[in-house]
């Protein structure tokens, strides 16, 4: 028996149904989701709409000094850099929230550079930069050879590839991070911010780093950003915590991933915070 239907009409028969299915799968698809009406603008967040902050501790259990980079440009790259505005902002309200007010710092004091990355912005980062009390220390950080380190229990330092170039050779913060892990105070630190560990030498002459089991950004989270790290910055971070004795733990590239070794506590990036 002869085929009815000519392979070219079975064809474009077989065109149109898969085009109809399509249309249905991709209206099916939007029906799922939210309309513009009941999406959050979280671009308008306030640090009271935060639930965990009206949650949190009440009590005031001291203060904790975040720093961040002044740097504003990588080297002689031409790139500009500053501190990462999602690793301060969450770790600021995780502080505030535990009944502990924070103080922010930088090597040259005043207003330092920012990154901002506006794919990862959430609520708590617009909340951040919604927040006029939290707005004023960061424009007014206190320059880290003013700090008065007696007033704080802990101190945290933000990432950002600005911290690369004024973090490592930094006397003040050499001295302030020897005398807070020795006297057991909580030494923290992020992404990039653990170059703030490099070169800090203990009372007995031995390097900080020596079998301390640390987390920073990688190398192959670096080098998948900036092919060309190893002539943008002064050193890659991981290759220098390990020469100086670290314990180097390295998690799967750009997921979280944190290190604590007694009162030394570090995370690998950004989403470690």
């Amino acid at each position: 028996m002869l085929n009815k239907y000519p392979k070219t009409k079975i064809t474009l028969i077989s065109l149109l149904s898969l085009i109809v299915l399509l249309v249905a799968f991709i209206f099916w698809l939007r029906s799922l989701m939210p309309t513009s009406a009941n999406k959050i603008n979280h671009t308008i967040t306030q640090p009271q709409d935060l639930v965990y902050l009206s949650q949190g501790v009440n009590e005031h259990r001291g203060k904790i000094l975040a720093v961040v980079t002044s740097t504003d440009v990588m080297g002689a790259s031409g790139k500009t850099t500053g501190y990462e505005l999602t690793e301060l902002a969450r770790a600021y309200y995780v502080f505030e929230a535990n009944g502990f007010e924070v103080d922010i710092a930088s090597p040259k004091g005043g207003k330092p550079p920012v990154e901002i990355d506006d794919d990862d912005m959430g609520k708590y980062d617009f909340a951040f930069v919604n927040d006029t009390v939290a707005q004023n220390k960061v424009d007014n950080s206190i320059a880290i050879a003013d700090v008065d380190t007696s007033r704080y229990q802990a101190v945290y330092f933000v990432g950002g590839k600005g911290a690369m170039f004024d973090f490592p050779e930094n006397t003040a913060i050499q001295s302030l991070v020897s005398k807070y892990y020795q006297s057991g105070k909580v030494v923290g630190a992020v992404c990039h911010g653990p170059a703030a560990l490099v070169n800090v030498t203990l009372d007995d002459g031995s390097s900080l780093l020596a079998n301390k089991a640390v987390a920073s950004f990688t190398n192959d989270e670096e080098l998948l950003l900036i092919p060309d790290a190893k002539e943008v910055f002064p050193f890659l971070l991981q290759n220098k915590l390990v020469e100086q004795g670290a314990n180097f733990d390295a998690g799967h590239v750009y997921l979280a991933n944190m290190a604590q070794d007694g009162n030394l506590i570090t995370g690998q990036n950004p989403w470690s915070v």
